[in-house]
Order: C-alpha cells, then structure tokens, then sequence
C-alpha cells in the first residue's frame, strides 16, 4: 500500500470562518461573528487582564506591575524621541496599537492545535492591517489640519526646494505620503503570512517524511522538524519586531503632523 501523503493546504489557515450569524445581513454586508471577530476579542481581553492586574500602584512593584510599567516607559520613550514632549498625549494610543498587535502575534503562534484549539492570526490579513494603518493615517490628516491649517501642504514641499521644481517635487511627495497606510498595513501583513506558511509547510515535510517510512523520516522529517523549532522562534522575534515597527513608523508619521518639516 502506497504511503499516505499529508494533505496540508498553506492557506487554509487564513480562512476566515463564520461562527455565529452566518446569515446575518446588514445592508447587504455579512456581518457573521467569525473566527477573526473571536481572535481579535480574545486578544483585546488578554490585554485588558494584562493592564488590570499591572495597575495595582504598588508602592513596591510586582513582576507584572513592573512589565506593565516597562511597556508604558518604553511606548513613552520612543514617543518622546520622534515627537518631542507633545508627543506624550499620544502614548495611550501609541501603547494600545503596539500590545494589540504584539499579543495578536504572539496568540497567534501558541501550539493551541495540539488540544485541538487553532489559533487564528488576524494581523496576517491585510483588511485587519489596513484598518490600523488607515486608523493612524486619520490620525496624522487630522492632528495636520487641525493644527497647521492649509499649511499642513507645505509637508509635501521640502524646505529649500527651488520654484520651479515644486510642480515635480509637490506630487512625488504627496504620492508618497498617500502610500504610508498601504505599506504600513502591508509591511506587518506580509511578515505575519510568510512566517506562518512556512511553518504549515515544514510542517507538511514532516508528516510526509514520516509517513513514507522511517529513512525519510530520518532525512527529511527530523530535519524539518528541528528547522521548524528555529523557525518558531525567530517567529517570535518577529512579531515583536513587526509591532514595534508599526508603532515607531506611526509616531514618525504623527512627527510629520505635529511638527512639519
């Protein structure tokens, strides 16, 4: 008998499920909670319990009270640095956007699947990204014509350009602050879906190896499998990378509101 082969698809991971309400419309839009909707609330929860039980005010603080407080000092920091002092109202923001994302990645990658739970990574779809990106892009116009008026154009202009160069200069530069939410939502979405397809194919590896006997398994299943332990953690790595990024990147955009160039 021919040795079985695993049937693992890559992207079925990324398939968005209908869990309740399959057939609930709304003006003509699906409004199904799904397995997207599930993720995005139970990371919105973790979150919530990891800001309530860091918030104690301790006089002597505790592990938890304390990473809480490093997490704020760190968002605080790097705000301060690319925005200047007023950029300190912008922490709860800031703060929110960087944990939010951070947990969801992290969630994400728990081996939940073996007591059958499969975790879902909403950060590895771009409407989810999008939406971020679109969030604090609303925020720079906002910020930008709230304080500087129609001034807020001379963003777009470089300090020094000479006259006649401003008709090429202006709409390169307003082309390029126009894409900032597409990369930023594309930057994290891209990093979240590469990473998880190679695990789901190593993975493949593994299953396939060990099924077509015991010399494969050795060769290619054994490799794979210690491959994918690296893989996991570089993954890590990244997704705290990916949500520091996004952060940094916003509060650099925020930068160009508050303080034009």
């Amino acid at each position: 008998m021919a040795p079985e082969t695993a049937k693992v698809d890559p992207m079925y991971q990324f398939t968005i499920q209908p869990l309740l309400g399959e057939n609930m419309d709304v003006a003509g839009f699906n409004i199904a909670f799904t397995n997207s909707a599930l993720w995005m609330l139970i990371t919105a929860v973790v979150l919530w319990l990891f800001m309530l039980g860091g918030m104690k005010r301790e006089l002597v603080p505790g592990r938890w009270q304390m990473a809480v407080e490093t997490f704020t000092g760190f968002i605080d920091d790097m705000l301060e640095a690319n925005v200047g002092k007023t950029g300190r109202k912008y922490v709860p923001y800031i703060f929110s956007l960087f944990m939010f994302i951070l947990f969801a990645n992290l969630l994400g990658l728990l081996p939940l699947g073996l007591i059958g739970i499969h975790p879902f990574t909403f950060t590895s779809h771009f409407t989810v990204t999008g939406v971020l990106a679109i969030i604090s892009f609303s925020i720079v116009l906002i910020v930008g014509f709230w304080k500087h008026g129609f001034h807020f154009f001379s963003l777009f202009v470089p300090h020094g350009t000479p006259l006649p160069m401003i008709p090429v200069i202006f709409p390169i530069e307003l082309i390029s602050f126009l894409v900032r939410p597409f990369s930023l939502g594309l930057r994290l979405f891209v990093a979240m879906m590469a990473g998880h397809v190679l695990l789901e194919v190593l993975s493949s590896f593994v299953i396939d190896g060990w099924n077509a006997g015991a010399g494969f398994g050795v060769l290619v299943g054994i490799p794979s499998f210690l491959l994918m332990i690296g893989i996991c953690a570089l993954e890590i790595l990244v997704a705290a990378i990916q949500a520091y990024v996004f952060a940094l990147l916003s509060s650099l955009y925020i930068n160009d509101a508050e303080n034009l160039h």
